[in-house]
């Protein structure tokens, strides 16, 4: 697909540098890069797993609502945690995000995530 077919979503608080975009819509499917719930204070992610988790699902919408999105549009997630014991504390905060279906999704086990997360979310939505 062209390039002018693309619009890259970079959010106003990332860290400068990175070498990624927080998401790339194209046409109406937008892919949303890995995202990992960071206290903005810190850098790092927060000791509650809920308040991680709140700032992942935010961090999440905020791409969502830049590509004029939000969590029902998403088709597909993948979820990584280095700790699976999460994976119903996890589901709990989820759920609560979808008027509708849910996407389709993994939650795979993991290496040590970075800064700290014990969650890194990816996806892609496509506007219904």
């Amino acid at each position: 697909m062209a390039a002018e077919n693309r619009r890259f979503i970079n959010l106003p608080n990332r860290p400068a540098g990175l070498p990624f975009s927080d998401g790339v819509l194209v046409g109406d499917t937008l892919y949303i890069s890995g995202r990992i719930g960071l206290d903005p204070a810190t850098g790092t992610a927060p000791e509650s797993v809920d308040a991680e988790l709140e700032l992942l699902f935010e961090g999440v919408q905020s791409v969502l609502r830049e590509a004029g999105m939000t969590m029902d549009d998403l088709v597909w997630v993948q979820v990584y945690s280095p700790d699976v014991s999460l994976w119903q504390q996890f589901n709990a905060a989820y759920v609560k995000l979808f008027s509708q279906e849910f996407p389709a999704r993994a939650f795979l086990g993991s290496g040590t995530l970075l800064l700290k997360g014990r969650f890194e979310l990816l996806g892609i939505a496509v506007k219904r």
